[in-house]
């Protein structure tokens, strides 16, 4: 098996830099560890409640700001409906609620009732770095990692506002708190500050570089925060169909376990069936410590890639899934809360908490919520000891549960289902070493520059992802995937994707509460039909429909509920499974008396 490109990693970095070479007519694959793409992003479900994995608190995909999921989905022509939240979040902080609004002018107002006494240096503050996050990132959009950036196109900017471009590069190897000092005095203003620096890029305001800062306390602001109409199933499902309807080949739950070197560079991936693919170009979409601590062997490496193996990753993160009574959540409740916890320091008091079925009323039933609350774990866990494993895990979920009770007072009584994943969790479904999701942490000394670059010392072998320059953050990991597809572009001398004014929208805002009535509004009635009946498959880790054989039909369910009608018929081609054998073993027959409708779903794509 040969390919142009071949993409290691279907997270969203890889699902982006796959998709927009597919797009190009290149021939691509793409080789993930799991069954589902997306990585951190995606869904499972139990009885038929519908739980975002990890990543939930999406940006990039406003009309202002900074904007590479709206630019990608452009590049695509791929449709995807977003929900856009009233307010970014809230703080939990010190006994109050502060109030992320989208205006910036507005969240200074409420970040000044909390620190009085610093209001006029909050608004200076935040007015200056407006006015430069306007003139780097917005009037001249570039979607490119830092270390990919075509010069003209940086020139323009540069040209029209000199002294905030030499301002922010002043910031790359200044800490935040050095650029906080420049503005306030107050002691627990820069506690405050710590805090969201730690829910940004796990990292306080001594060790955050201010260039990173300077960025995040005002791009969310400008651009919003979203959710993809439906669950996060939508956004790697709507990469996976445009990458699909290009022509690419997904390789699902086939791990790489050794990059093949041939005449002295990357040639292709041995996988843990001793199965090799081969390709002219390979782009890596996982961790720095798989990349040169497993999948190369280390007498190729030289001393700069021996030590960005070595850097220090961000701490691992436990995460709890709960259901419960609707009545348990205030009103007044956002669907993205922080608590702030231990103000000195970070520790596992410091949790995010996701309810998105306030906005998305198509993830449970009407008289419920979905909750997931992630955080720091600083447990051990000994992946052989199957009985203190499971003691440990009882105890995270007790304690993620005392605090999610000590918001929501009557949440344990309201509990209806909870389950916990630990960092070995993590790491076995993503990859992501020691469940550290954010990769290596941002610190000063390996942010930016410090990190892997998109093109590596071959140059057959490009990277992308959380372990690149860009960080953490899907509109980072989009933009650095969107890097490593231009970079194979230019170098087989074909046009990469750049901003142009007036491109198309195919991001569509819709209306919030999202109900299980908008679901496909667009779609033609029989197309919308089955994909309603697709919807209700729960996406079984181990189907028993199948028996452990026969054809995929999780993969094809998810496929055609997210639109990808022509992915999901690939997986018909050659199969004679019986319909009724298939329903009869169905998890839902076996639990309801009634299963999904399998047959009338495979009966569509034959046709």
């Amino acid at each position: 098996m040969r390919y142009d490109v071949l993409v290691i990693g279907a997270g969203i970095s890889g699902l982006t830099a796959a998709s927009l070479l597919a797009k190009r007519g290149l021939k691509v694959g793409l080789l993930e560890k799991s069954c589902n793409p997306g990585g951190s992003c995606g869904i499972f479900k139990r009885n038929n409640v519908t739980f975002d994995q990890g990543s939930a608190m999406l940006y990039g995909f406003g009309e202002d700001g900074f904007n590479p999921h709206r630019f990608v989905f452009n590049c695509l022509e791929e449709p995807i409906d977003v929900i856009r939240h009233d307010l970014l979040y809230c703080v939990n902080y010190d006994g109050r609620r502060i109030m992320f609004w989208p205006d910036v002018d507005r969240f200074s107002e409420e970040l000044a009732s909390a620190f009085p006494t610093e209001r006029e240096n909050i608004k200076r503050f935040y007015s200056d770095l407006n006015r430069m996050y306007r003139h780097v990132m917005v009037e001249h959009p570039v979607f490119s990692s830092p270390d990919e950036a075509d010069g003209r196109e940086s020139l323009k900017g540069l040209l029209k506002h000199p002294i905030s471009h030499a301002r922010f590069l002043s910031f790359l190897n200044k800490s935040t708190r050095t650029l906080l000092e420049e503005y306030f005095k107050d002691p627990e203003i820069f506690k405050f500050f710590s805090k969201l620096t730690s829910t940004y890029c796990y990292t306080n305001v001594e060790e955050t570089p201010a260039i990173l800062s300077a960025v995040m306390f005002v791009d969310n602001h400008t651009g919003g925060s979203y959710y993809p109409a439906g669950s996060t199933l939508f956004l790697p499902g709507k990469l996976e169909k445009a990458f699909e309807d290009n022509g690419g080949d997904m390789l699902l739950g086939k791990e790489a376990v050794r990059i093949i070197f041939r005449d002295g560079k990357p040639a292709g991936v041995e996988l843990t069936t001793g199965e090799e693919v081969f390709a002219d170009n390979i782009i890596y979409s996982g961790t720095v410590w798989n990349l040169y601590g497993k999948l190369i062997e280390e007498d190729v490496l030289d001393d700069k890639q021996r030590a960005l193996a070595k850097q220090v990753p961000t701490y691992p993160s436990v995460v709890l899934y709960a259901y419960v009574d609707r009545e348990v959540i205030p009103e007044d409740t956002l669907p993205i809360e922080m608590m702030a916890g231990n103000l000195e320091k970070l520790d596992e008091s410091e949790i995010t908490v996701y309810i998105l079925s306030i906005d998305d009323r198509t993830l449970c039933p009407e008289d419920g919520h979905v909750v997931e609350a992630i955080g720091p774990s600083l447990e051990q866990y000994d992946r052989n000891d199957s009985e203190g494993y499971a003691l440990k895990k009882e105890k995270e979920k007790n304690r993620l549960l005392d605090v999610l009770e000590a918001r929501f007072p009557g949440f344990r009584n309201g509990l209806r289902y909870a389950e916990v994943a630990t960092p070995l969790t993590i790491e076995r479904y993503t990859n992501k070493n020691g469940g550290a999701v954010a990769g290596p942490k941002q610190m000063l000394g390996q942010h930016m520059f410090n990190r892997l670059h998109i093109k590596t010392r071959w140059d057959s072998l490009y990277c992308c992802g959380e372990s690149t320059v860009m960080g953490t953050g899907t509109p980072a990991v989009t933009v650095s995937g969107l890097s490593a597809a231009n970079a194979v572009l230019r170098k087989l001398g074909m046009p990469a994707y750049s901003y142009r004014e007036n491109m198309k929208n195919y991001v569509n805002i819709v209306n919030k509460p999202f109900m299980p009535q908008d679901l496909y509004s667009g779609y033609p009635e029989e197309e919308k039909r089955i994909m309603l009946k697709a919807r209700e498959c729960q996406y079984c880790e181990h189907p028993s429909c199948t028996g452990g054989g026969g054809p995929d039909v999780s993969g094809m369910m998810r496929r055609v509920a997210a639109g990808n009608f022509k992915g999901a018929a690939r997986l018909l081609e050659g199969c004679d499974a019986a319909f009724s054998r298939l329903e009869e073993r169905c998890i839902r027959n076996i639990k309801e008396g009634k299963p999904v409708e399998i047959g009338e779903v495979m009966k569509f794509l034959e046709r």
